[in-house]
Parts: structure tokens; C-alpha cells; sequence
């Protein structure tokens, strides 16, 4: 089982706010223009997997949103394999009915962005919307560095603040996203920590040297089962992003360092992270659905233009 924890799907940065399509555009970034964010494209670059997850976005300060309901849409389009997390910003109107209407739309988690946001993630609205999820057993994954925009609130993205929402909430299941990045060690020690804080690799498989970093600490602190597989697609493709895994250790080839044993880099690809954070059985439940309600019952607000199909608005 190989499970794509953080994939996107866009043909422009514009859905994540002006902002960080600003920023990614200054440092000459540019997923957007590869073929592979096409929607069609997409699903070629998922073939490897064998399950894959569609982040949302929402982000009032920086004017982002990828809605429940685009996600939802797509999602729709193959149920066998996809899956939908939410992007909910807690300080943009109710974070709870925004989740009852995720839930009903069929999404299986939620995405936070706390820097990108502007949110302490121990606000008391970030908090209660952690408990409803805690109570609907619903994984909350939160990004980081990815969207340090320079208007985002950097201290926000720091894991060692996400200790106290781990006490409040020991079942609540949590995904660092980017393990923690660029505050790894911090990442890394909280899964130490906390058994059921997780971390995916997904923003720092562009970067090998900081990947095996990330993987060593995390194999000698024990915390290597908690580390979760994810592509960052359209930034990078599941192909690519487990090429870099496999081949991490040839970075301290001739060296006298240490490396990471082969039999977790192979974990790490091939681990049921549908199972881990609990998935297993919403994916089921949401397959049911979709085959008894028609696709075009989910209102669908386009986030891209498919080179196949050209956006109506």
C-alpha cells in the first residue's frame, strides 16, 4: 500500500491566496507551468499510488481558498482512490459548521495553515474546531513552511506550539506537515513525545539533504513509524518523490556517517497511512456514496483551466 498523503491540484498558485502565488513566482517556483497539474495529468502522475489525498486551503489573511466543495468534486471523479481533506481557517466564520458541511460533502479530514492563516494553533475557535475533529475521529494535518508568504505569521508554524494541543486532545490524530520544517528537530522530538503526532515528508523531498536529515533524527529518536509518505505534488511527483526516499543514503556514500537502515526508507514508501491515521473506514463509507449519488450532485467551483478544458468562468 502506497499512500500519498499531500497532493494538490492546480495549474496556478492563485488558489493559495496573492500573496503566496507572489512569493513562489519571486523565487521562480513554478509547478503551475509542468503538464502534470493538469486534472487529467494529475491522475497519470497518481498511478504509482494506490491511494492519494487532495488537500483544501483556506486562508482569510492571505485571500487563499480551495473550497470543500472543489475537493468534493474531484474527489468524486474516482472515490476508489482519492481521498479529501478539508482546508478550514478557524478564524473565518464558523470553523464547525464549516466542518459539518466537509463531513457531509464526504471529505475524511481537515487541513490547517496556522501560518499562512495568522492562528495561534491553541486560539480557542483553532481549539474547538481540534475537539470536533478529536470527536468525528477526523486527522488534522497542518502545513508550515510552504506557505510562508511574507505576510504569514512564521512564529505560528512552530511544532513545539502544537505540544499543548496534543495534551488536550491525546486521540486526536496529527500530521506535521513538511515534518515540522523548518523547525524539524522541534517535529521530530514532539513525535517522540506524542504517539499519535505524525509527520509527513512531503515538502522536504525537493530537498534530499534536509530529507535525510529529517529521516535519521527520526530513526534514532524511534520515531521512524511515525513518519508518513507525501509527494507535495504538483511541486513534485510520486515517482520522483520515492526515487529521492530510496536513494536518500547515497548522499553519505564514502563518508563516515550514519545512514538510515534501507528496511524504514521502505516503510516509510509502502506504510497504510489510511490505517495509521484511521482512514481506512471513511474510504469505504465515501466509495458507497459516490456509488449511489451521481458526480454531478457535488457543486464543483473550478481552482484550474485544463489545457483539455477551458475553465467556463
Amino acid at each position: 500500500m502506497i499512500v500519498d498523503l499531500h497532493t494538490r491540484l492546480w495549474t496556478g498558485p492563485d488558489p493559495l491566496g496573492p500573496a503566496v502565488a507572489e512569493q513562489m513566482r519571486r523565487r521562480k517556483h513554478e509547478p503551475w507551468q509542468d503538464p502534470s497539474a493538469d486534472p487529467d495529468d494529475y491522475l497519470e502522475a497518481m498511478e504509482p499510488v494506490d491511494r492519494c489525498v487532495l488537500l483544501g486551503f483556506e486562508s482569510q489573511a492571505l485571500g487563499g481558498r480551495i473550497t470543500h466543495e472543489q475537493v468534493a468534486g474531484f474527489v468524486n471523479r474516482q472515490p476508489q482512490k482519492l481521498l479529501g481533506f478539508a482546508g478550514i481557517d478557524p478564524k473565518a466564520g464558523d470553523p464547525i459548521a464549516s466542518l459539518e458541511r466537509a463531513v457531509g460533502l464526504g471529505l475524511v479530514g481537515v487541513v490547517v495553515s496556522p501560518a499562512a492563516a495568522g492562528f495561534h494553533p491553541t486560539d480557542t475557535r483553532a481549539m474547538a474546531l481540534f475537539e470536533a475533529c478529536q470527536d468525528k475521529q477526523l486527522p488534522v494535518l497542518f502545513e508550515s513552511g510552504v506557505m510562508l508568504a511574507r505576510d504569514a505569521r512564521m512564529e505560528f508554524a512552530r511544532p513545539v506550539l502544537l505540544d499543548e494541543v496534543a495534551r488536550e486532545f491525546p486521540n486526536l490524530r496529527i500530521v506535521l506537515g513538511s515534518c515540522g520544517d523548518p523547525w524539524v528537530d522541534e517535529g521530530v522530538t514532539l513525535m517522540a513525545k506524542h504517539p499519535k503526532v505524525y509527520a509527513s515528508i512531503a515538502g522536504l523531498v525537493g530537498r534530499p539533504w534536509k530529507l535525510f536529515n529529517a529521516l535519521l533524527t527520526a530513526h534514532q529518536l524511534g520515531t521512524a513509524e511515525q513518519v508518513l509518505f507525501g509527494s507535495n505534488y504538483p511541486v513534485n511527483t510520486p515517482e520522483q518523490a520515492i526515487k529521492t526516499i530510496y536513494s536518500v543514503n547515497t548522499l553519505t556514500q564514502g563518508t563516515q556517517l550514519p545512514s538510515v537502515p534501507r528496511e524504514q526508507l521502505r516503510n516509510i514508501v509502502e506504510r497504510d497511512t489510511l490505517e495509521t491515521l484511521g482512514l481506512s473506514r471513511a474510504l469505504a463509507a465515501h466509495a458507497h456514496a459516490a456509488s449511489v449519488r451521481p458526480a454531478d450532485d457535488i457543486p464543483v467551483e473550478p481552482t484550474q483551466t485544463s489545457k483539455k478544458q477551458e475553465d467556463p468562468a
